[in-house]
């Protein structure tokens, strides 16, 4: 049954509300803890009871932080990177060119910097080399290291790693094989021996317990480690940044990296937050679409290393130098995007989106930007997506994935049937390397593989919503409360609230292609809203051209801070007409 009647909004979405049983969730909730409302209507769909409310709204990471020895290889892996620094042996991170990959690098630089010993940083280049360690540069880094750390990646690189010559650990979290590479230790979550239970943690997060563990060894030898609570920032933006569940630790992870990051320590992320203009608390939304995008774009269109340099260092000039280059990247990297995502978008449609899988590939397409834009064609298509760029014969794809979908274990099959050159990830995203004589049954297998799955069943991407507000109660200190339930990303989507019967105050174009619009309850109580992009589809001109006309509004709450006074938007998702 449609929320508020609404079968088809203005963008073609049916409005689905919180069940029965979580209305009545939510009730008991109210009763029994005296929370708001729309909190509750949050704790509710997240099975949370009024027993456990409390500890869920002030999530601590010494409550929810598991044991690193629960994972395979993690004492070892521990010990033996002690002993290099005990023992001042020249040690090499190899990382991968992601925001996940860079924060993981910038982690253990920080704290072998405290610990006073340095480190070589290695990031492959996304073109030339591609995705993990390859057998060249992993030879140049064995004849002068004694140990290798590869971070974020590793998990597959049998050769690249048996042609080290000296020491390899890996600490990572994409999908393991049936073996592993031969090495000192695999420390991931996602081997396919472990048991899940971590399978959510990023590798930044893999790299955090890594070094509470070699803390915890030092604190045995009667030595005292680098305080690991001030590297939060670091693991709560790699948390974000690669849509890991924000589940468990994640939670706790993120919630105190943000009060970290806060706090403006660590000049790199104090220098890309002046760059990008952010002058309020940083928030999820700000970690995931403001400020990963521009740790990205270094490993995306520029020199792979700028994102990591920049997290890493400790002089506030080099800082800003760095996060300079990176905003003109992102810049330049929106451009390249808006390019192919036209031209992917226009083939996906053209091949129908009703299948399986929705996918495109191009000549020239910038491997930098593939991954991007195959998130635009699953949001589209509500179906996981493959987007490939060929140079030449040999194409270099990513995917994403929706949902009870697992892109990465379909893809990595997809690898050992030779039908892709490589290809790995995790269940949300992979990449991959095809060749162009073997696209069309590449593709034709991972549709068929993804089918078996499910992926043909979802119809258009219903709109959620979890509760009604009206514009007097939707103020500053609820949203506060709101965000107490947090913090919202992946696997614990934002609360989207319906505000009923909204009248049209103002609304107006701003920028390109987005709205700004006032919008009230005919009993004084008005309110702000944005919507971003509302002028490529159907929200914009049709809300602008209101005509006097009453409209259901969704999306949701932010606090808007400007001129130092705060105020609530509302970020618009959908609208549909009032009848």
């Amino acid at each position: 049954m449609s929320y508020l009647g609404v079968d088809s909004s203005l963008t073609g979405r049916r409005w689905i509300g919180p069940t029965v049983e979580t209305e009545r969730a939510a009730e008991a909730l109210a009763q029994d803890t005296g929370l708001d409302r729309a909190v509750c209507q949050v704790l509710a769909r997240t099975g949370v009871s009024a027993q456990e409310a409390a500890a869920y709204l002030a999530p601590q990471l010494r409550d929810l932080l598991p044991d690193p020895r629960s994972l395979r290889d993690m004492e070892t892996a521990a010990t033996r990177f002690l002993r290099a620094v005990a023992g001042r042996e020249r040690i090499a991170i190899f990382a991968d060119y992601d925001v996940d990959g860079g924060t993981s690098a910038a982690l253990l630089i920080d704290w072998l910097r405290q610990m006073g010993r340095t480190a070589t940083l290695y990031i492959p280049d996304r073109i030339d080399e591609g995705y993990g360690p390859n057998v060249p540069a992993m030879q140049e880094l064995g004849a002068t290291h004694d140990l290798i750390v590869c971070v974020d990646c590793g998990t597959l690189s049998h050769e690249p790693v048996a042609a080290a010559g000296c020491d390899v650990m890996i600490l990572d979290h994409h999908l393991g094989g049936e073996t592993l590479p031969d090495c000192l230790a695999v420390v991931n979550p996602n081997r396919q021996d472990e048991d899940g239970a971590l399978a959510h943690l990023c590798a930044a997060a893999v790299v955090f317990l890594m070094l509470v563990e070699a803390n915890r060894q030092l604190r045995g030898q009667g030595t005292k480690g680098p305080n690991l609570l001030e590297m939060l920032d670091l693991v709560a933006l790699a948390t974000v940044a690669d849509v890991a569940p924000l589940i468990g630790v994640n939670r706790a992870f993120v919630r105190q990296g943000l009060t970290v990051m806060a706090g403006r320590a660590r000049p790199g992320l104090a220098a890309l937050s002046d760059v990008a203009r952010l002058d309020s608390e940083p928030s999820a939304y700000h970690l995931g679409y403001v400020l990963g995008p521009r740790v990205n774009a270094g490993g995306r269109i520029g020199k792979a290393d700028l994102g990591a340099r920049m997290l890493s260092t400790d002089d506030p000039h080099e800082a800003r130098a760095l996060a300079d280059r990176l905003d003109e990247l992102n810049a330049e990297r929106r451009e390249i995007e808006g390019q192919v995502r036209s031209a992917a978008l226009a083939q996906a449609e053209a091949r129908g989106l009703e299948a399986p899988l929705a996918w495109a590939a191009g000549e020239g397409w910038h491997p930098g930007v593939v991954g991007i834009v195959a998130s635009r064609l699953k949001e589209q298509a509500n179906r996981p997506s493959v987007v490939i760029g060929f140079d030449g014969d040999e194409g270099k794809g990513s995917g994403r994935s929706v949902a009870g979908i697992d892109l990465g274990a379909a893809v990595h099959r997809l690898a050992a049937e030779g039908l892709l050159v490589k290809g790995g990830g995790h269940k949300m995203a992979a990449g991959l390397t095809v060749m162009r004589d073997k696209l069309e049954a590449a593709m034709a297998r991972l549709s068929e593989l993804l089918d078996r799955q499910g992926a043909a069943a979802a119809g258009p991407a219903d709109l959620r919503i979890d509760g009604v507000l009206m514009p007097g109660a939707a103020q500053v200190e609820l949203v506060r409360r709101i965000e107490d339930a947090g913090p919202f990303g992946a696997s614990a989507p934002a609360p989207r609230f319906a505000f009923p019967d909204m009248r049209i105050l103002n609304a107006r174009r701003v920028g390109e292609s987005h709205l700004k619009v006032t919008f009230g309850d005919g009993l004084g109580a008005r309110m702000d809203a944005i919507s971003f992009g509302a002028f490529d589809g159907p929200l914009g001109p049709r809300l602008s051209a209101h005509d006097g006309a009453r409209f259901h509004l969704a999306g949701k709450l932010d606090i808007n801070t400007w001129g130092g006074r705060q105020s609530v938007q509302l970020r618009l998702d959908d609208a549909a007409e009032a009848h």
